[in-house]
């Protein structure tokens, strides 16, 4: 019987091809863009409203002022009350509007809530292409609410 004729790859000429693929993936793929989805940005956004919510409550429950730290420069805002932060990747527009003083105080990109539960207001604008969101605190109730923009507001 002759056996010349026979059809099909070999286990090693396999392991050569998918070795290649292997390859090729690993230095492609650094270069495939990496952006931020509407779902990842609407979770940034909840992330950041369910801190700020949190630092509120903390300042009710302790008695005492909360201030959340809203850093636009580095892209986090950082919880006052516990060690909870939000890194914003750098697709992702930041913007954020906050108060230069807050009782009789410099605010130094704070949002602060007080033991009553109030606050000296800002807000936080993230947007992506063509959907934005901007978490606003108010200055006189604390209450956070999510808000709806367009992206070229």
């Amino acid at each position: 019987m002759n056996r010349t004729s026979e059809r099909g790859f070999t286990l090693l000429e396999m392991v050569c091809v998918l070795a290649l693929v292997a390859i090729m993936a690993a230095v492609l793929l650094p270069f495939i863009p990496h952006q931020t989805s509407r779902s990842r940005l609407q979770g940034y956004v909840l992330q950041t409203a369910a801190l700020l919510k949190g630092d509120r409550n903390a300042a009710i429950r302790r008695g005492m002022g909360v201030a959340t730290l809203v850093d636009a420069g580095s892209r986090v805002i950082r919880s006052g009350a516990t060690a909870d932060m939000v890194r914003i990747p750098d697709d992702v527009h930041f913007e954020a509007l906050l108060p230069r003083t807050c009782n009789q105080r410099e605010a130094l990109s704070t949002i602060s809530f007080f033991a009553s539960g109030m606050s000296c207001g800002g807000a936080v604008a993230l947007t992506r292409a063509d959907v934005g969101y901007e978490i606003r605190v108010n200055w006189l109730t604390g209450r956070v609410e999510i808000v709806t923009r367009n992206a070229a507001n």
